[in-house]
């Protein structure tokens, strides 16, 4: 489950480790500064959608820093997803 804020954190952590500034980041997007500013700081968090297109303007300024920012976002979510994972070979439909 996804919780407000967390694109935000796992965001901040990835641009400022690849050192994307969040005006590069907005203009590979083609969104203004303020979205991402938004996000950045926890204030909104982006559509599924507009993760796959932040995803692919940071492959584009820099492959790394997309993969690590999949890598957190979506692992942990795998991760917290097979904490609670049921059997599903047992349902009867």
């Amino acid at each position: 489950m996804r919780c407000m804020g967390k694109t935000g954190r796992v965001l901040r952590d990835v641009l400022d480790t690849y050192g994307i500034s969040q005006n590069k980041l907005a203009s590979a997007m083609g969104v203004r500064s303020s979205v991402v500013y938004r996000w950045f700081n926890e204030l909104i968090d982006p559509t599924g959608e507009t993760l796959v297109k932040m995803v692919a303007a940071l492959k584009l300024l820099d492959i790394d820093a997309a993969r690590e920012f999949v890598r957190r976002y979506l692992g942990e979510i795998l991760e917290d997803e097979s904490e609670g994972e049921v059997d599903r070979s047992k349902n009867t439909e």
